[in-house]
């Protein structure tokens, strides 16, 4: 028996105890492709010897120093790297320990902005429906999963919805695509005069779409319009990048293909590619500012933020990915990768949509092709497929709930950016073989 409150409470999970690379091993000798990179986090692989070079050098002068009493070498060597590689005047880092702590970040932070000000009545985020911004209260609040927030309802905070942009099942055949991206625009400008400007802090949403739908991406245009809402109400923008940012859709930040600037940068999970637990905010300098004119702090801290051990992983894999090419790397083998679940799937009955950018992929299922009825959720599909899956000795992440929180079956593809073309071969074979045997188990 294991002491452990593990995820699932009938059935722990195997243990773990070698990973190189693509592969991870358990105590029973199997052998796994890491093909999810966890749940999109190990965006190098295993074992990178250039990071757990840096961790070990890092261990050996300062293992860790609290930010009330000091700075480090690496948080502040890594800081200015994010801030020197993102765009516009997002030049202030705050680092932290994970994506939900960065979200509870970035949420207090748009906040004491406004508070600064002495705006102290804008108090409502908006967000959309089918987001997961993460498991604190907080950013479980500001998602929009229904399954998640359901046992803790009675303690989050309101937050008004819109839709999500989700073109493959809420687009009409006859509506075009600016026509879709306008009609969640307008929802979108309803929702804040409904609410009030003057009580809106900020606007909250993935780049693109990661757990709950599948590496939805946005419409062409959307956030671009997103930015001129939010500048026309005076309102802020909050992209959560936690898990499509740092590389895994062929940019450093998911937002560069949006044509628009965020006024705050959600960061977690490929930020340190898994050696470390370590998420980070990225804030504009007029948000900074007014800060640091008014109280002059941020009246907020964790215990392990800046951990020097944590940036000096970071900024090994900011290192690696860019010495390497790797954002290169992921356009091309991202596009080849597509094209061979597409040749393997395309036109398999079960499988309605394939999508994303770069090495980060979707793929949902539904039970009819033409009408996109999705599986009864009775069926637990998207647990067969995973169970399958690591059967054939593959690590893929799947999800239920694709469509509303109940109905939908997805599986999420982000293998290591350092993939080559026979391991996203071998990965879409297995895949192949895991889906077969899941429909067979239950249908």
């Amino acid at each position: 028996m294991s002491n452990i409150i593990h995820r699932n409470l009938r059935r722990p999970p195997p243990l773990a105890v070698s990973a190189s690379g693509l592969t991870v091993r358990d105590s029973a000798g199997n052998s796994y492709l890491d093909a999810s990179g966890g749940a999109a986090v190990s965006s190098l692989g295993h074992g990178h010897p250039d990071v757990l070079a840096a961790m070990h050098a890092q261990i050996d002068r300062n293992a860790y120093a609290h930010t009330a009493f000091f700075t480090c070498e690496p948080a502040e060597e890594l800081a200015t790297r994010l801030a020197n590689d993102a765009p516009g005047d997002l030049d202030h880092v705050y680092l932290v320990s994970g994506g939900s702590e960065a979200m509870e970040t970035a949420l207090k932070l748009a906040r004491q902005y406004f508070v600064e000000a002495g705006d102290t009545e804008r108090s409502v985020f908006i967000a959309r429906r089918q987001s997961y911004h993460g498991n604190t209260l907080g950013a479980l609040a500001i998602g929009g999963n229904e399954w998640r927030r359901r046992p803790f309802e009675p303690l989050l905070m309101n937050v008004p919805r819109v839709s999500p942009c989700y073109e493959y099942r809420h687009r009409p055949k006859d509506q075009s695509v600016d026509d879709y991206t306008d009609s969640l625009l307008r929802e979108l400008e309803a929702r804040i005069l409904e609410t009030g400007p003057s009580r809106v802090i900020a606007f909250c949403a993935e780049t693109v779409v990661g757990a709950t739908a599948g590496a939805v991406p946005p419409t062409p245009g959307y956030f671009r319009g997103v930015r001129q809402l939010c500048d026309q109400y005076g309102i802020l923008w909050i992209a959560d990048e936690v898990m499509c940012g740092m590389g895994r859709t062929g940019t450093l930040y998911a937002f560069e293909q949006e044509g628009a600037l965020p006024d705050l940068v959600v960061l977690g999970k490929g930020l340190g590619a898994g050696y470390q637990p370590i998420g980070a905010v990225l804030a504009r300098e007029h948000i900074v500012t007014r800060l640091r004119e008014g109280s002059g702090a941020f009246q907020h801290g964790h215990t392990y933020m800046g951990h020097p051990i944590a940036a000096a992983a970071a900024l090994a894999v900011q290192k690696v990915i860019q010495r390497d090419n790797l954002l290169g790397a992921v356009t091309v083998r991202g596009a080849s990768f597509r094209r061979m679940l597409r040749e393997a799937f395309g036109e398999h009955p079960y499988v309605g949509d394939i999508r994303g950018r770069g090495l980060f992929i979707g793929m949902e299922l539904v039970k009819d092709r033409e009408s996109k009825e999705p599986f009864d959720p009775q069926l637990k599909l998207h647990a067969a497929i995973k169970d399958q899956a690591m059967a054939v000795g593959l690590m893929v992440y799947p999800m239920g709930g694709t469509i509303d929180g109940r109905l939908g079956d997805h599986i999420l593809l982000a293998p290591p950016f350092t993939s080559t073309e026979a391991e996203l071969a071998e990965i879409t074979s297995r895949l192949g073989e895991a889906v077969k045997r899941a429909f067979t188990s239950v249908l």
